[in-house]
């Protein structure tokens, strides 16, 4: 992609004269991926034009993490629109400079639809890029925030919180730990108790996940230990007459000459 291409599909963007060209407009811009084009995906988040800002959004989810920071300046503007569609940006990519706004805004935000994204998002976090000590205090943050928009009063926002305990749940390195049980036990009573059928179910496939995603580690260890075991017997010394010693030298006779 050429300079005089990202000029071209800008200034397509500019100069576009109605909400069906600029929607092509941005939806081109962003299908380019390009780095140099964030400033203006950035912009187009607060352009009244929602098909635009999805576009914009997606393009800035695919660039990833070079969007973050531009996004993070944009939530700290009063435009509540362009806010809103950051957060929906920076739940899709998953960086963990996003978790603080992912945070605040499943805890105060208004709209139903940024919440179930921030929810989302923070099943999102790429929690291995986080220092240790610091992993474990923002997981218990995400935890605390999910819990509470467990109790949402919007079916919607409580289905997209199913999603993030998952997601929550599997990243937890400690299966046992008191963060997976309590994920667990509030999928089990989602699963029972929610009002709506769609959260009822989406609890129930969430803790299918969280068990087999449990059951498969212990079966990665099963499968581990036994390579070693196995691993440690072959090289025990094989007692002299063991017909095992000579299975070296038969594997290199031809069938002609083991007749022989």
């Amino acid at each position: 992609m050429t300079d005089t291409q990202l000029t071209t599909l800008t200034r397509a963007v500019d100069e576009a004269d109605s909400a069906t060209a600029l929607l092509d407009a941005v939806r081109d811009l962003a299908d380019a991926n390009l780095p140099d084009a964030i400033p203006l995906l950035v912009e187009v988040l607060s352009y009244n034009n929602p098909g635009a800002a999805v576009a914009a959004v997606d393009g800035l989810i695919a660039l990833g993490d070079a969007s973050v920071q531009p996004l993070l300046e944009l939530i700290d503007q009063h435009n509540y629109t362009a806010r809103s569609w950051a957060v929906r940006a920076l739940a899709g990519i998953g960086d963990p400079r996003g978790l603080g706004p992912l945070l605040n805004t499943l805890e105060t935000d208004f709209a139903m639809s940024v919440r179930r994204a921030a929810a989302c998002g923070l099943g999102n976090i790429r929690w291995s890029q986080i220092p240790e000590a610091e992993r474990a205090v923002g997981q218990a943050k995400a935890l605390k925030a999910l819990l509470e928009a467990a109790e949402d009063g919007e079916w919607i926002v409580r289905y997209a919180t199913v999603k993030g305990m998952q997601c929550l749940a599997i990243a937890i390195p400690d299966t046992q730990s008191d963060l997976y049980t309590t994920l667990q036990r509030t999928c089990e009573q989602l699963a029972e108790c929610d009002d709506s059928p769609s959260v009822r179910i989406r609890s129930r496939h969430a803790l299918n996940v969280m068990q087999h995603s449990h059951s498969t580690q212990e079966a990665d260890w099963s499968v581990a230990l036994e390579r070693l075991y196995h691993r440690k017997a072959e090289e025990r010394p094989v007692p002299e007459g063991d017909p095992r010693k000579f299975r070296a030298v038969a594997a290199t006779l031809t069938p002609g000459q083991s007749q022989q």
